[in-house]
């Protein structure tokens, strides 16, 4: 995804860490129980996101889009464009995705074990930061039950999630959860999120940045169901504002599309790809 300012909070809605709660069915389910479940089921979407390929289409800032496979290789994933516009490339322009691509294979297959170790960690330790962010969800918030509804065919509970007074935040990502506020629609047979919207209601310092988040500031993630009971990101925009070194404004956004999720198979040099 792009952005050039993310001060770590994106992940806060991408990915999920594991947080005990009951998972059994209740008559009238708490907001707390209603959390607690849900971050069981997505902290088992976070676990299994790996084991799938996918493709992803990017709304350009400049307008128009392009589409990429995902595919994992040799334990972290690359992006292979495969559209532009919604058209597929050329054949030179295919020739030359392929080349990259077998490019990326060999440079992997020759690479060292601790080349390989230090290329799988940078990748992981982000999905663990946001993780680690994750264990704060029912520390950072309040939550209360507005209601129920439907949403894309899933019926839902609707809850809105407000800053908790008196939190402190135990890391220097976990700081932009002071000064946000969100709904969620969480699935009711399964207890997936099938919708979260989060934004900014007032600035927040990150400290460590020598910026500070402001409000405009928003978050939309929507899941689907892949296999089984994983459910797995279908869109996620975002508009960030922000004030770089307390002086310079600096806006950006993404708008991201996820689709055709597979489980991912191993990748050969004369693969053609997605």
């Amino acid at each position: 995804m792009g952005g050039n300012v993310r001060v770590g909070f994106v992940g806060f809605f991408l990915c999920i860490a594991c947080i005990p709660g009951s998972s059994a069915q209740e008559e009238s389910p708490t907001p707390q129980a209603i959390i607690a479940r849900s971050v069981q089921a997505n902290a088992r979407d976070w676990k299994a996101q790996p084991t799938f390929d996918n493709f992803e289409r990017d709304q350009e800032p400049g307008g128009g889009t392009k589409t990429f496979s995902v595919m994992m290789i040799a334990g972290s994933p690359y992006n292979r464009l495969v559209k532009v516009n919604g058209e597929p490339l050329s054949a030179r322009q295919q020739a030359q995705e392929q080349q990259k691509l077998d490019a990326v294979i060999a440079a992997r297959r020759n690479e060292s074990k601790s080349e390989r170790e230090a290329r799988i960690a940078k990748y992981e330790e982000g999905r663990k930061r946001d993780h680690a962010l994750m264990e704060q969800l029912t520390k950072a918030f309040d939550f209360t039950l507005q209601g129920e509804a439907t949403v894309d065919g899933h019926d839902v509970y609707v809850l809105k999630a407000t800053p908790r007074p008196g939190y402190q935040p135990p890391s220097m990502e976990t700081q932009v959860l002071l000064g946000m506020q969100g709904t969620l629609w969480i699935d009711k047979k399964t207890s997936q999120w099938v919708k979260v919207e989060a934004q900014v209601i007032h600035p927040v310092s990150i400290a460590g940045f020598l910026a500070k988040v402001e409000p405009g500031t928003r978050f939309e993630l929507e899941k689907m169901p892949v296999e089984n009971d994983i459910w797995l990101p279908k869109h996620f925009s975002m508009k960030a504002r922000a004030k770089v070194l307390f002086l310079f404004n600096h806006n950006s956004s993404d708008d991201e599309t996820y689709f055709d999720y597979h489980k991912a198979q191993p990748v050969h040099t004369s693969s053609s790809g997605g």
